[in-house]
């Protein structure tokens, strides 16, 4: 299974993140093309798509464009794999050579065959037949841009690119198989002589009884008559294409604006407004708090320690004492270390990573950096990013942890850097066994994993353990108010304020601010769709943050206040808490979007499901 195509800018750029906005920075350079120049075109893997019957999806494997159940043409001399970055392979792209000859404004009108007669065997046609029952899309690459079909919303009345196309359809209960593919290619020219690739789109049709005539030369069969694959003996088929070339208006810069479609941008403003009214109105109950409350009797504590309380009479004293409740009972006790400090610490750090890396990915796609035409480089920074914040990891955790007065300081440079890390790692090595089983072209090849884990230790490892003793060295930071000796009994917790009904009741507010992006975003990775919305992601980003932050205060303040100073584990816990919302809403979105034919894809749903989640509470938590 892969995440397809799987978390800072100028408020102008903020506040109108549309496609019309779209710009590329230098790196993805356009290529011209003369007259009757060839344009090469490339293969991808096959994904699952959304079924236009009940809109569901059936699978989470894709499987190579030249997986020999499909029998597509190869080119001469068999094909040849494009180089690809990093983050595109770990999500999956597989991207080959194609027989397919397109040459720059030249059609191609009559049936064209891209190689002989391929014949599928009853065990081929079951597996095809079951890929088409499962609305399988073919992904093809022109000049980088996805071959797609064309779209109608009908929310705002507007025509748009989806990538990839059918590989075959259901009728009458029936699967056919699309063995014809008519090419249409938008082209702008750009000067004089000079011609550039903007637009793809590609209408497959099923057709039997095409014939190859050789040199290249078909006859291609009657379009009322569909191509279908028998499962009890050998079925021929031919593979046929025709090209047609279309001048277009839309210039280079702007070609992937017919494929950025907004479904419905209303809904997006709607989340953003009522997150921003919540976030008011915590903040302003956190400021009467900290302004009004703590910061006056904080101030009067530490008098009182610097003083002394000899200075005062008995009748003073006793007036203080009975003055005192609630919260101000245990300032004597709040900055006691919580149980297992070292646990808490090493995952507070990597809380700080996670929370850069992804705060720092969404600001450079805001940016343009990490436009959709440089397939994988999404992927390929937030590595990068996660490997180079593990600096930060380690900083944080050993600040943290000489904060909570700890003594296992080598447990803390060790761990710091490996125990997250190696539960992610052993997770996906695991779910990507079952990828693997399935002879699925998702599955992570083993070399791929040995870089990941080579620049995680030639790294990450050694910047965290730099951190680490940085953090090590730096003066500890002293508590605002000194620490009894003895430790207060505490009072048994009631009604809202034990652990599950806080992290219930407090969790929801921040998963309030992000469930909207969140739906977008898992739209992308099962339907494999392009997610580019990155200026609501950035706003609802920061509202999830200021949230969290204001609603754990606010918890705390609370729970002082019953006299439970054991605050530390659950801050960490009722901040981290919308992550259980986030996996609920995965079983929702499973149980309302996704209909599994196989356990493996249920497996492998919910322990990417579970796993995000988990990485969720960590980034949260902090």
């Amino acid at each position: 299974m892969r995440f397809y195509d799987l978390p800072v800018a100028l408020s102008a750029l903020l506040l109108l993140p549309t496609p019309a906005l779209t710009f590329y920075l230098p790196g993805v350079a356009p290529t011209n093309y003369k007259i009757g120049d060839k344009v090469p075109l490339t293969v991808n893997h096959l994904t699952p798509a959304q079924s236009a019957q009940d809109t569901q999806v059936r699978s989470v494997f894709s499987f190579d464009y030249y997986h020999h159940a499909f029998h597509f043409c190869e080119p001469e001399g068999g094909p040849k794999y494009i180089s690809e970055s990093l983050g595109s392979i770990l999500f999956g792209d597989r991207i080959q050579t194609s027989p397919f000859e397109l040459k720059m404004g030249q059609n191609e009108s009559y049936c064209k065959a891209v190689c002989g007669e391929q014949t599928f065997e009853p065990k081929d046609a079951k597996f095809v037949n079951r890929r088409i029952w499962q609305n399988y899309n073919i992904n093809w690459l022109i000049d980088g841009l996805p071959a797609g079909q064309l779209q109608f919303d009908p929310n705002t009345n507007t025509e748009f690119y989806s990538p990839g196309f059918a590989l075959g359809e259901v009728k009458d209960e029936q699967p056919i198989l699309n063995n014809h593919y008519d090419i249409l290619i938008d082209y702008h020219q750009a000067s004089k002589d000079t011609y550039r690739v903007v637009g793809i789109l590609v209408e497959p049709v099923s057709l039997k009884g095409s014939k190859s005539l050789g040199d290249g030369k078909a006859e291609c069969g009657d379009s009322n008559q569909p191509l279908i694959l028998s499962e009890k003996e050998n079925t021929a088929v031919t593979y046929t294409y025709s090209v047609y070339w279309r001048p277009s208006k839309t210039s280079f810069a702007t070609r992937w604006d017919k494929y950025l479609h907004v479904y419905d941008p209303k809904i997006h403003w709607f989340s953003l407004v009522n997150s921003a009214v919540i976030v008011v109105f915590l903040i302003g109950m956190v400021s009467t708090i900290l302004i009004r409350t703590l910061r006056k009797d904080i101030a009067r504590y530490n008098r009182l320690d610097q003083l002394g309380l000899d200075d005062f009479g008995d009748n003073s004293l006793e007036d203080t004492v009975q003055e005192d409740s609630g919260w101000k009972l245990v300032h004597g006790d709040v900055f006691r270390p919580p149980k297992n400090p070292l646990v808490l610490s090493i995952l507070i750090g990597n809380g700080a990573q996670l929370f850069m890396m992804t705060g720092f990915t969404i600001a450079f796609a805001l940016l343009g950096f990490l436009s959709p035409s440089n397939r994988g480089s999404l992927a390929t920074v937030m590595i990068l990013l996660y490997t180079l914040f593990g600096f930060v990891s380690g900083y944080v955790s050993a600040r943290v942890y000489k904060f909570f007065q700890g003594s296992k300081w080598k447990q803390n440079f060790i761990f710091t850097p490996l125990a997250l890390p190696l539960v992610v790692f052993s997770t996906f090595f695991l779910l990507n066994l079952f990828v693997w089983a399935r002879a699925s072209s998702g599955a992570v090849p083993f070399t791929t994993m040995l870089v990941v884990v080579a620049i995680w230790f030639l790294i990450s490892v050694p910047l965290s353990v730099g951190g680490s003793w940085l953090g090590f060295k730096s003066a500890a930071t002293q508590p605002p108010v000194k620490t009894n000796q003895i430790p207060r009994q505490i009072p048994p917790a009631t009604g809202y304020l034990r652990p599950l009904p806080s992290m219930l009741m407090v969790g929801v507010l921040p998963f309030g601010a992000i469930f909207v992006e969140l739906y977008f975003i898992m739209n992308s990775i099962w339907f494999s769709k392009i997610y580019y919305m990155f200026g609501f992601l950035f706003l609802c980003f920061g509202l999830m943050i200021i949230t969290s932050a204001a609603v754990t205060v606010l918890m705390i303040y609370f729970l002082l206040c019953a006299e439970n100073y054991h605050w530390q584990w659950r801050a960490f816990c009722t901040s981290g808490a919308s992550a259980g919302y986030v996996f609920a809403y995965a079983m929702l979105y499973w149980i309302r979007t996704l209909s599994f034919g196989s356990w493996t894809s249920g497996v492998l749903y919910l322990g990417y499901s579970a796993l995000i989640s988990a990485l969720w509470f960590v980034l949260t938590g902090k």
